[in-house]
């Protein structure tokens, strides 16, 4: 076993923390299910040598001075964005994440928040709930056809490309928008057609969103991005939350300006804009598009793999800042 301190902010699958149990000396798990405090954080990571975070675990500067030991963050996540990598890289931390192994649940999810919305799903279950069916009528709850229509998708990444692969089943036209242009094979493997943002907004009966949150695509879909939208236009976000415009999107909603929106995030997690809670027109889901056993289970491996690598001097197979290695102190990888 080796002499390696791991700090877990909240609890995860078992099988990874079985990984870790069997590897490392020590593993401190925290208690509460809460997003941890700064305070929470910093105590945490007094004395470890990895830290176990998740997405909404704010590891600012603060929380990586007080790590004087840490050789490694690994987030418990495909985004990083709740870390500062460049603290991390100064000090030589490593920081990793978990890429990949929640793509194709991610892009359920989308696809699952798009047939919702449409089809008023939500509603429709509600009002059976309620004891308001009285039986089968010609205008009940009429949604909208998936089938035949265009898919515009911004970020054509892992999952990006995933939704746009499930989209020749329902025989829709599928345009793109990236910052970089896709490979021809890749284009033509998913049937995807490259436009320009505008574009997209202006043609697509769905957008899906499959962006990074950068300060570039913060409020990428704003006031003025909707307005472009057909009125009869759906925006599924399983991206991150600031990438629209939370208020933009509910005013377009009360007005009419699209029809509707199916969200998997939120602007300022785990708040949700009382205006949207109000909408019928929008499906919310708490931030659980890779919440199938499966794949977080893979999750929780990868993570602690990531950690068992870095523990024997090894690069953890999934380092975000690979230039750390070049400056990063050597850590304690002996074995008891």
């Amino acid at each position: 076993m080796m002499q390696y301190r791991v700090y877990v902010t909240r609890s995860i699958p078992q099988p990874g923390l079985d990984l870790l149990r069997r590897e490392c000396s020590r593993v401190d798990v925290r208690s509460s299910e809460d997003i941890p405090t700064q305070k929470e954080l910093i105590q945490g990571v007094k004395g470890k040598h990895a830290l176990l975070s998740l997405l909404t675990d704010p590891v600012g500067p603060e929380v990586i001075a007080a790590g004087h030991d840490l050789r490694i963050i690994a987030n418990y996540a495909v985004g990083y964005d709740n870390i500062d990598v460049a603290a991390a890289t100064r000090k030589g931390i490593m920081v990793t994440n978990t890429p990949g192994v929640l793509t194709e649940t991610t892009a359920d999810m989308a696809w699952a928040l798009l047939m919702s919305v449409a089809r008023r799903i939500v509603e429709a279950d509600r009002y059976v709930r309620e004891g308001r069916f009285r039986g089968w009528a010609p205008k009940l709850l009429l949604g909208s056809d998936v089938q035949g229509k265009t898919l515009g998708i911004v970020g054509l990444g892992r999952i990006g490309r995933a939704v746009a692969a499930r989209a020749k089943g329902f025989r829709m036209k599928v345009v793109y928008y990236d910052i970089r242009r896709a490979e021809p094979d890749v284009e033509n493997a998913i049937g995807a057609i490259y436009v320009d943002l505008p574009t997209l907004l202006r043609t697509s009966d769905f957008i899906s969103l499959h962006t990074q949150l950068t300060p570039q695509t913060t409020h990428l879909i704003g006031s003025e991005e909707l307005k472009i939208m057909k009125r009869s236009a759906y925006v599924i976000n399983t991206s991150r939350g600031p990438v629209v415009d939370e208020k933009a999107l509910a005013k377009a909603l009360q007005d009419g300006t699209i029809a509707g929106a199916g969200l998997d995030v939120f602007e300022n997690e785990p708040f949700v804009s009382p205006e949207l809670l109000a909408l019928p027109s929008v499906v919310l889901a708490p931030h659980i598009a890779s919440a199938s056993v499966e794949t977080r289970t893979k999750m929780a491996t990868m993570a602690a793999q990531n950690i068992i690598a870095a523990a024997r001097g090894e690069r953890p197979p999934n380092l975000v800042n690979p230039e750390v290695l070049e400056i990063r102190p050597k850590g304690p990888t002996g074995r008891a």
